[in-house]
């Protein structure tokens, strides 16, 4: 054997056993040698990066249909840009995911969803939890900026995974015109502990509807009901409030139970539950929720900027 020929199949014997290292690797990563977590992580960073190239081919293809010179190279440039700001986003997304996985586990979250576990009293709970009181035809009315919020406990009630939740409205107004109208479905379980199992979100402009972007349902496209005030909780505690990969994914942490508040219509001194609420689809946002005994949700603050949603009117 030649000199070159004896390089050339050295050459291919490494470049193979690279590609089966490699493919081991695949392989004992899909077995579990990784927590579900992290794989989950990375699945959704893979995800969100082919969604951008997507995005990207597509708006180049439009570009190529525009005539004039000027505005087609104007269209590929706005792309460029576009897709590097996506690229950078789903990294943003990817580490906050990240930070999840530290605060939480590596477990699979499949929470087990025992009808018999919840409470089913035609959408009548004897015991609410104090924290997020489930009673039919409540109604916060919250205002902040230029928006007004009304959350009501309907008397309906909606069959998901075989447990009755209760149907809550949340409408936002922006100077009378709705921009927002979101029916969410909440059950409580037998220990206290309120679960939130969906929502349908419609966005609107002009009295249009636009979007239904965040829109979910626990049992439907891997969806999973969450905790979305548990029945005890304590400082340090963190928790998963939903659970639809790349589509809604709040996150919830109890800063502290001894919290105090004051708004027009209504205060704590040192009885308030303090949560921390973010959603690694949005790294930059989360709210500091206060949560009243007795009436539920009474202020949301932006930690970074003091903005403030306060509970302005509470029909028990």
């Amino acid at each position: 054997m030649t000199r070159t020929i004896r390089t050339a199949v050295t050459g291919i014997f490494f470049m193979l056993l690279a590609l089966f290292l490699v493919s081991c690797g695949n392989a004992s990563a899909g077995n579990g040698s990784q927590g579900a977590c992290t794989t989950t992580t990375d699945a959704a960073f893979n995800a969100c990066g082919y969604e951008v190239d997507d995005d990207y081919w597509i708006a180049l293809g439009n570009c190529a249909n525009l005539a004039n010179a000027a505005a087609r190279s104007g269209c590929e440039k706005e792309a460029r840009e576009e897709r590097k700001s996506g690229k950078e986003d789903c990294r943003d997304q990817r580490d906050a995911r990240e930070e999840i996985c530290e605060a939480i586990n590596e477990d699979p979250y499949d929470p087990v969803i025992d009808p018999g576990d919840f409470l089913d009293k035609n959408g009548i709970i004897a015991n609410p939890n104090p924290w997020f009181p489930l009673i039919p035809g409540t109604t916060w009315v919250y205002e902040g900026g230029d928006e007004t919020i009304t959350v009501t406990v309907t008397n309906d009630t909606k069959e998901i995974l075989g447990v009755t939740c209760i149907v809550v409205r949340d409408v936002v107004e922006e100077d009378g015109d709705v921009i927002e109208d979101t029916v969410d479905w909440y059950a409580q379980d037998i220990d206290g502990n309120v679960w939130y199992f969906g929502e349908i979100s419609q966005e609107f402009e002009d009295g249009e509807l636009i979007s239904l972007d965040g829109s979910w349902k626990a049992g439907v496209d891997g969806a999973k009901a969450g905790i979305i005030m548990k029945a005890n909780p304590q400082k340090g505690d963190v928790y998963r409030q939903e659970f639809a990969l790349g589509e809604a994914e709040d996150m919830g942490e109890v800063l502290d139970v001894n919290g105090s508040a004051s708004v027009p219509a209504a205060s704590c001194s040192g009885t308030c539950v303090i949560t921390r609420d973010w959603t690694p689809l949005e790294p930059d946002g989360e709210e500091n929720k206060y949560y009243a005994p007795g009436i539920g949700a009474i202020l949301e603050v932006n930690p970074d900027t003091g903005e403030r949603v306060e509970l302005v009117e509470f029909i028990p």
